[in-house]
């Protein structure tokens, strides 16, 4: 054999032992794609958390993932109640293409979500609690469309239910009346059968299962949506504390959309309502700390994507209301940090406006998951990484179908357009309280055009019948004189 021939016989056997040890899991054992674990609150104030300004409940947990990670400060539920929120952090559409547009309806099933695209890339996939998109079942364990999400024994499809117990037969809710109907109480209540904690239980095992392959597990807490109740010692650990009453409880009708107008809540109420959902978010917190123990223990921790969000916020008290469904922040803004080693720098802070349709492509960037199905949402992980050129500081939001209103959302204006009222353009920044109407100000003239012609083009291109109501037709087309330009 000549020399050439030796050199090129060893060339090509080099190659193949290269390619070879690129393959292997690096020496620690840990897998090379990450993991991904997707915590998810249920109406819930992002306002109580440390890393949002909350200064009642330490989060010590839950602002650890902000400190190592991105805090997103203007993430909004795409519709800011349970069922399109969760539909569209799912499957990166829009509520009128999956098609829960309200509350109890069921997920189509042609959705693919990001837990079945992982799950054919090799991902164990599993979830565990408040699922909200299989129509009226209630709680309806286990149901069987899994989308994606193979263990989901312990997936529940509604309610807010405060105890749970393993049987032979499966999990069951703890707490029954005497007609052995499941109900909401939490008597007997511990720290192994709380709703809260036992669903982190239920990660915690698969974490313990599934550690030393890349996984994927989300856990949907129905807290703190009402009832406002939590187990000891939750349950007294802010009773004592001055809850602050909102300034917008009372305010002028001037100062008040039709979309927004109060339910006429009491500071009596609040003073009530808040020191038990204080307690639940320190539960909560907890937890998160469990979660994040286990991870350290399977010395995956630095090999796992940590995501903590809610589906939709909780008033409060603001505006005279409490719960969601209306544009104002503490209903339509949600709390949102990702912890992704290696790829987002700790302490990073993201401004721009974002929505749930946009999880989807963003997170499979970051887990450098390739997909090949068509999504409405952005992949926002260049703008999470500081490699993004350039980007589009916007977003869309919906309501359910009482009462419709669309708006438009940068992270400093939000523009409303209702079939009920006349538009507002709120200014955030300097408006926090959400009370002044500049909509009719000349001033913001060419920036109430621009973003009415960027919602125009959004209801052209996603098919959303909002806009072709007619007051919301009528009062965008007033802007734009008529035209909405399609050629963009």
């Amino acid at each position: 054999m000549s020399n050439h021939s030796i050199l090129r016989n060893a060339q090509f056997a080099a190659t193949l032992l290269f390619a070879f040890y690129s393959i292997l899991p690096v020496a620690t054992g840990a897998p090379t794609r990450k993991n991904l674990v997707i915590i998810q609150t249920d109406e819930h104030h992002f306002g109580t958390l440390g890393c949002y300004g909350g200064t009642i409940v330490e989060t010590e947990n839950i602002d650890w993932i902000a400190r190592h990670g991105d805090l997103c400060q203007r993430f909004y539920a795409t519709t800011p109640v349970c069922s399109p929120s969760r539909a569209s952090l799912v499957s990166g559409l829009y509520p009128q293409k999956t098609p829960v547009v309200t509350n109890n309806i069921p997920l189509n099933d042609s959705i693919v979500t990001f837990a079945e695209l992982l799950r054919r890339q090799g991902y164990a996939t599993g979830y565990a609690g408040k699922w909200h998109l299989d129509g009226d079942g209630k709680p309806q364990w286990a149901p069987k469309r899994q989308f994606g999400f193979a263990d989901n024994r312990f997936m529940f499809n509604r309610g807010h239910w405060k105890k749970f117990v393993d049987t032979p037969m499966g999990p069951q809710v703890g707490s029954r009346n005497a007609m052995d109907q499941p109900n909401y109480g939490l008597e007997g209540a511990d720290e192994t059968s709380f709703s809260t904690d036992w669903l982190c239980a239920k990660a915690i095992d698969f974490i313990h299962k599934n550690g030393q392959r890349p996984f994927c597990y989300m856990i949907a807490i129905p807290d703190p949506h009402g009832p406002n109740t939590v187990r000891a010692p939750y349950d007294t650990m802010y009773k004592d504390v001055e809850v602050p009453i909102p300034a917008t409880l009372k305010k002028p009708r001037e100062q008040t959309p039709a979309w927004g107008r109060s339910t006429d809540v009491t500071a009596a109420q609040l003073r009530r309502l808040m020191p038990p959902y204080y307690g639940m978010v320190k539960c909560i917190d907890d937890n998160v700390g469990r979660i994040l123990n286990a991870l350290r223990e399977e010395k995956i921790l630095d090999q796992t994507i940590i995501v903590f969000t809610s589906d939709h916020g909780d008033l409060c008290g603001e505006h005279g209301r409490l719960n969601k469904g209306v544009p104002y922040e503490g209903s339509a803004r949600i709390p949102f940090l990702i912890h992704c080693p290696g790829k987002i720098k700790a302490g990073t802070v993201t401004d721009e406006a974002l929505s749930c349709v946009d999880f989807l492509p963003t997170i499979m960037d970051l887990l450098d998951a390739p997909y090949d199905i068509a999504v409405d949402g952005r992949n926002a992980a260049p703008l999470f990484t500081g490699k993004a050129q350039s980007w589009e500081d916007i977003c869309f939001l919906r309501s359910t179908p009482r009462g419709p209103w669309l708006a438009v959302t940068t992270h400093q204006y939000k523009l409303v357009y209702s079939s009920i009222e006349a538009p507002w353009l709120i200014d955030v920044d300097n408006d926090p309280q959400e009370r002044i109407n500049l909509f009719e100000e000349e001033k913001h003239r060419d920036l109430i055009r621009e973003l009415t012609q960027k919602l125009g083009k959004y209801c052209l291109k996603h098919n959303d019948p909002y806009g072709r109501l007619p007051r919301i037709h009528a009062s965008m087309n007033k802007v734009l004189d008529g035209r909405v330009d399609k050629t963009k």
